[in-house]
């Protein structure tokens, strides 16, 4: 099991920015994909989300994302995520925005975190 990505909820999200453009330039790191609602960071690909929270009394949620050998893998995890009783917040599709073999779901796990498998490869 292998850690595909992690983003995280800030609640001062344009100061967020800064910091993380500063200090994961030192590593290596960069703004590789943006929007108003999101900021991906890395070397080649976005492995680090900022996201900014849309309320004062909006808990911190994370997201974690791991990777799945196949797009098979990803439904056997939404299927098992079902089972398990979770809010489902996305059932399996190809994501074409982030680029055109992206397959994910995503899941709430127990304390509102929100869980991804993703495959990076063709069918």
């Amino acid at each position: 099991m292998v850690l595909n990505h992690i983003g995280v909820h800030v609640r001062h999200f344009d100061a967020s920015r800064v910091f993380y453009d500063a200090v994961l330039a030192t590593l290596g790191g960069r703004r590789l994909l943006e929007s108003p609602t999101q900021v991906g960071y890395g070397t080649n690909t976005p492995d680090f989300w900022l996201y900014p929270l849309n309320g004062a009394d909006e808990g911190v949620e994370v997201h974690i994302a791991f990777t799945a050998p196949d797009r098979a893998t990803v439904r056997a995890f939404h299927d098992a995520a079902l089972a398990a009783g979770a809010e489902v917040l996305h059932a399996p599709r190809i994501w074409p925005e982030y680029h055109p073999n992206y397959f994910g779901a995503f899941v709430r796990d127990p304390d509102g975190n929100n869980v991804e498998a993703v495959c990076h490869e063709p069918e």
